[in-house]
């Protein structure tokens, strides 16, 4: 059975006068078709794979409040409207006990999470665009950025509607930046935290460029001047390792990362930079693995009297101070401080 509601071009009135009513009308997950004024060409928007992550919902129900119509077709796909409006609106990431939505797009597609990746994959096949943009928000605060598997001139196009900061990456997650990629340049852009308004202006002021713009790919030599962030490696709790945040070490936990930690999103730290407290050694406490499957746990950080600092200059980002998602995905993300990828 088929779980996604299909919705060609709805009218002003249909969608709600707010977020929660337009969603509350898509009652689950849903595929918008929006005919443009050159019907020969598509687009795709995915949003909400994440049902915490709101701007692009936000961005959305605006777009189509306003009545406009778009330079070419556009498939707008709505994905976990459920945990969305499970309350408190906007708060949950996925429902109890399902999947991360974000790592189900390889097979095997056999539980209800990856049923629904199935779904969006097919559909993507089905209309086939010349470009896919996936928005999210990050789970802590910070400025906005594009993450791409690799880099060319398509990419730094579609990015550069949005923000001037590129992360290039592919770690092989199941995401639907890494799947979809073999059959159209697509591209996942971060808008900035999830519930900065700045977040919210931003969605809506690049998704009006991604769906007004007569041409979204490069034709040419363009520099379009991003900042690049090379492969990047995740910082990961180990399993059963306990984690908070607070401004002095807990003894009930293995990790006290400080509270303001999320302030170093994208901004250098030092080798002396205190991130927070920490009993027990690096490697019992942490995982991460480099490009070429090497444990790279030291290289991103060392412990010192149970005092947790950078094992280098570093330029850290996709911080958060949610443990729930800390626990779940991991701590931050980390490249070299001139943005290159950490050598062994």
């Amino acid at each position: 059975m088929r779980r996604f509601k299909f919705i060609r071009d709805p009218a002003v009135d249909d969608v709600g006068s707010n977020v929660e009513e337009f969603l509350r009308w898509l009652a689950g997950p849903a595929c918008l078709f929006l005919t443009g004024r050159d019907s020969d060409q598509t687009r795709a928007l995915v949003t909400l794979l994440h049902g915490n992550e709101p701007s692009g919902a936000i961005a959305l129900h605006r777009w189509l409040r306003s009545g406009q119509r778009p330079e070419v077709n556009v498939v707008c796909v709505v994905a976990s409207v459920v945990a969305a409006l499970e309350p408190p609106l906007f708060s949950h990431r996925m429902l109890p006990r399902a999947r991360d939505l974000n790592r189900c797009f390889r097979p095997p597609f056999d539980d209800v999470q990856g049923v629904l990746a199935e779904e969006i994959l097919e559909i993507l096949h089905f209309h086939h665009p010349e470009a896919v943009v996936d928005m999210h928000n990050t789970s802590g605060s910070g400025p906005a950025f594009g993450v791409c598997t690799h880099m060319d001139r398509q990419h730094d196009a579609l990015v550069s509607l949005f923000t001037q900061r590129l992360i290039v990456s592919n770690l092989g997650l199941g995401a639907l930046m890494e799947i979809s990629e073999d059959n159209f340049p697509t591209v996942t852009v971060e808008v900035g935290g999830r519930l900065d308004e700045q977040a919210h202006e931003l969605a809506y002021e690049g998704m009006c460029r991604y769906f007004l713009s007569p041409v979204v790919l490069d034709q040419g030599e363009t520099d379009w001047g991003l900042e690049l962030l090379q492969d990047p490696i995740r910082l990961e709790l180990n399993d059963n390792v306990t984690l908070t945040y607070a401004e002095q070490p807990s003894t009930n936990y293995d990790i006290t990362l400080k509270a303001d930690i999320e302030h170093h999103n994208f901004g250098t730290v030092s080798a002396e930079t205190q991130l927070g407290w920490a009993s027990g050694s690096e490697r019992s406490l942490f995982s991460a693995l480099d490009a070429g499957g090497r444990c790279a746990v030291t290289r991103l950080v060392r412990i010192e009297n149970g005092e947790l600092f950078p094992a280098q200059p570093l330029k850290l980002f996709m911080i958060t101070n949610n443990a729930a998602i800390a626990e779940s995905d991991c701590l931050f993300y980390a490249v070299a401080d001139d943005g290159s990828t950490i050598c062994s």
